[in-house]
């Protein structure tokens, strides 16, 4: 098997976008109550870009649907998030 660098994309993509959910864990663990920090959507729009780079790459439409479809929640969400006074943020 020869080394394709896609598959580092791939790879390390798919760690950016689970590392959110243990960020998620984290920080709902320590406040005592569920949370989505800010983080959570830059790692999940990090990680969905990269995944779509690599689903493009690979050609399969079932993957770039899902993860473009992704993207836009996630730029919706910090969008949102820009909005909310610095006090809502921290909460």
């Amino acid at each position: 098997m020869t080394w394709d660098p896609w598959l580092v994309v791939g790879f390390g993509a798919q760690a950016l976008f689970s590392g959110r959910m243990l960020v998620q864990w984290i920080v709902t663990e320590r406040r005592r109550r569920s949370t989505v920090p800010k983080a959570f959507w830059y790692l999940s729009l990090g990680g969905s870009a990269l995944l779509l780079a690599y689903a493009i790459h690979r050609r399969d439409p079932v993957f770039i649907l899902g993860q473009a479809f992704g993207s836009v929640v996630y730029v919706r969400n910090l969008m949102l998030w820009k909005d909310e006074p610095p006090d809502a943020q921290n909460a």
